[in-house]
């Protein structure tokens, strides 16, 4: 007796060709994307129901051994070249803009610190900081103000912005390492002064009880105000 044979199917109908098509989207969608890009916008690209973060893992886990891999930075999604890969690309790209040794303490101190003065930078750095340290990191798009501190003076408040964390590659400001992990990697001296201990970062973006919103019209807004 001849066997039956199963119907064909409708090309494009299977569950596993549509799956194709939506990685096949997505992957179009972050390749020409200048810039991260969030989930409701990926989502908006897709069949209604489709199950975005599978469709992402999916696509991530294609791309995690390749040149490029799918990766998480800021809270939204991009295809970037491999880490292991950085170096040998190196040269086919502009040399990025060396920052001084003081504008590297103070951006360190923000991210950790934040949201800070610049009187509390100034006291964890130990010496005085120029106003154009924060100026020239502000200009990059690094550190933001924040608001005012509720305390006599009002002074500005710093923090740090989406771009600080797409130029590094972290998804949130948590993900800076902590105390065990600069040891580890040789940033920190074994023979720490008792009670040393690296602050958890937190850029949340509202504003904290001891913070007043800046005002329209502040005069630290302005960029050609005095300095």
């Amino acid at each position: 007796m001849t066997a039956l044979r199963k119907p064909l199917s409708i090309v494009g109908t299977e569950p596993d060709a549509q799956t194709d098509e939506n990685q096949r989207v997505l992957e179009a969608v972050l390749f020409a994307a200048t810039e991260p890009l969030d989930e409701a916008l990926l989502a908006s690209r897709l069949p209604e129901g489709a199950d975005l973060k599978e469709e992402l893992k999916k696509l991530g886990d294609h791309y995690a051994a390749r040149g490029v891999n799918l990766v998480r930075v800021a809270g939204k999604w991009a295809l970037r070249t491999a880490s292991d890969l950085g170096h040998r690309i190196a040269r086919d790209t502009p040399p990025p803009k060396k920052l001084s040794r003081a504008a590297i303490e103070t951006l360190a101190i923000v991210a950790y610190h934040q949201p800070v003065t610049r009187a509390e930078i100034e006291e964890i750095r130990g010496v005085t900081i120029s106003r154009g340290t924060l100026d020239s990191l502000i200009e990059m798009g690094w550190v933001r103000l924040r608001g005012r501190r509720k305390v006599p003076g009002r002074p500005v408040t710093y923090g740090t912005t989406e771009q600080f964390l797409v130029h590094f590659g972290l998804d949130q400001v948590s993900d800076l390492p902590g105390l065990e992990e600069l040891k580890g990697a040789g940033f920190l001296d074994d023979r720490l002064p008792a009670g040393f201990s690296v602050p958890m970062p937190n850029d949340v973006s509202t504003l904290r009880e001891d913070e007043d919103p800046l005002e329209d019209g502040d005069p630290e807004l302005d960029p050609d105000s005095t300095k």
